[in-house]
């Protein structure tokens, strides 16, 4: 019980304080750059609802499908433990050898080319 007394003393202790230093940080009056959407130091320029450009979804859906697959890598050190570590090896080799074969085709049609 001892316990449960003072996890909720601490619990209160902690929130009070919290509390008190919200109220006492938000007297403070902030200066128009605070106030400002944007932090960095200066005025944007144009416009922010600029589109991005398709490269760049591009590049980054590629990088989520290749981040995904070596994902399903990782389970591999356990893997080796099973009774066949031979089947094992062969879709490891597999998946990697696809991975391999995509980047390779990527790079072939100039999908990772930043530049164009």
């Amino acid at each position: 019980m001892n316990m449960i007394t003072f996890m909720f003393t601490l619990s209160f202790i902690l929130s009070t304080a919290l509390m008190t230093l919200n109220f006492w940080l938000t007297q403070i009056n902030p200066d128009s750059e605070k106030l400002s959407p944007y932090e960095c130091g200066f005025d944007p320029l144009g416009s922010a609802r600029l589109p991005f450009s398709i490269r760049f979804f591009l590049v980054a859906i590629l990088f989520l499908l290749f981040d995904l697959e070596i994902a399903l890598l990782l389970p591999l050190p356990w893997a080796t433990q099973l009774q066949s570590p031979t089947t094992t090896l062969a879709w490891t080799s597999l998946i990697i050898t696809l991975l391999t074969l995509g980047l390779i085709y990527e790079w072939a049609q100039g999908g990772l080319e930043w530049a164009e």
